[in-house]
């Protein structure tokens, strides 16, 4: 006697939809070399927006420049555009100047798919403003403008609290430590953030210019450090924390805390190091025709952030980090051929191009 198996037809499709799902999805992987897909959970980035003038020439002074360009800049923003950039979810949360720079620059965070609402306005304060000097390898030098500008000026109780508890990864740099009430405004933001169970992203972004001296940065930096639970460093900051001027394992090492799950340098045409609880290395950079850095480092962290926001498990795991970082790499040299950060700022399909033709 034959026996016969009935499957019911809707068994069988579902197993089919499956197979293809898992099928496309290792399709795409091996097509991105194995950069996973941006997350959706939202990322809000703290801190300054301002506009960065940039000389229409390199290697020259700021009074010798015959014209600038004038770009929206400031890390934390130059972050929330990155990930919008590459189809994360993404938010600003800081104050401008009720002004006409002001308002551009709501403008362009909206322009670019970030959301505003976590924006205040004030009206006896302008936007910030930066003088951005370019040396002929592309490296920077800055000239500010803020006596004192809104940025400076956002109090904790203009904080849109709600907007930073729906985060998954929350950023900020080290701007918005100089001054009260901003200060203050800073860490009611992080901890709103961290009871909420954010993810704490910290890049220093080290402007000396702008603090009363360089012992007063580097207490205010390190200040706050063991509560990030990610921090990335330029090679340049790593001496400066350190007080070191060698750029190796030890001294990155030093500036580990037992809360961090992730230690990042930053080396620009070398590449970035990496340190967790249970491996450390280094991803190479992609060599690129370099005009402008401005924003390289914020790319990268936008890069990071939008890879990482729904799955944080990467961050354990070696291999799939790795994948991550070179596609952070990509994006960071990609901002560096063109003058600007956010003009600068790559689509997803900019980056895996340049991955797939290295």
């Amino acid at each position: 006697m034959r026996l016969l198996l009935t499957i019911p037809l809707s068994i069988i499709l579902s197993f089919s939809q499956n197979i293809f799902t898992l099928s496309l999805r290792s399709l795409t992987m091996a097509f991105n070399n194995g950069v996973p897909a941006t997350g959706n959970g939202l990322i809000v980035s703290f801190g300054e927006m301002l506009i960065d003038f940039v000389p229409t020439v390199s290697g020259v002074s700021l009074a010798e420049a015959p014209g600038f360009l004038k770009a929206p800049g400031g890390a934390p923003a130059n972050v929330a555009i990155a990930v919008s950039r590459l189809g994360g979810k993404a938010a600003f949360v800081g104050k401008l100047g009720d002004d006409e720079f002001g308002n551009m620059l709501a403008g362009i965070l909206k322009e670019n798919g970030v959301r505003a609402d976590g924006i205040s306005f004030d009206k006896g304060a302008r936007t910030a403003l930066a003088f951005v000097t370019l040396r002929a390898d592309g490296e920077r030098e800055f000239m500010f403008y803020r006596n004192p500008s809104a940025d400076m000026l956002l109090q904790p109780e203009e904080l849109n609290l709600e907007l930073i508890r729906s985060a998954k990864v929350f950023h900020y740099g080290s701007i918005s430590l100089i001054v009260e009430p901003c200060r203050s405004a800073h860490l009611k933001a992080m901890e709103v953030a961290k009871e909420a169970g954010c993810l704490l992203s910290y890049d220093p972004n080290l402007r000396l210019p702008l603090w009363p001296s360089a012992e007063e940065a580097r207490k205010q930096i390190l200040s706050i450090w063991e509560k990030a639970d990610l921090i990335k460093v330029s090679d340049v900051e790593l001496e400066f924390l350190t007080g070191s001027d060698k750029i190796d394992d030890a001294s990155a090492m030093s500036l580990w805390h037992p809360n961090l799950k992730l230690l990042l340098v930053t080396l620009g045409e070398h590449g970035s190091r990496y340190y967790t609880k249970n491996f450390h290395g280094s991803v190479d950079a992609f060599h690129v025709n370099t005009v402008d850095t401005t924003g390289a480092g914020d790319s990268f962290v936008g890069a990071l952030l939008s890879k990482i926001v729904d799955d944080q498990a990467i961050l354990e795991d070696e291999p799939r980090l790795r994948d991550v970082l070179k596609f952070a790499n990509a994006c960071g040299a990609i901002t560096t051929t063109k003058k600007g950060a956010i003009p600068a700022l790559p689509k997803e399909e900019d980056a895996l191009t340049l991955i797939n033709g290295a």
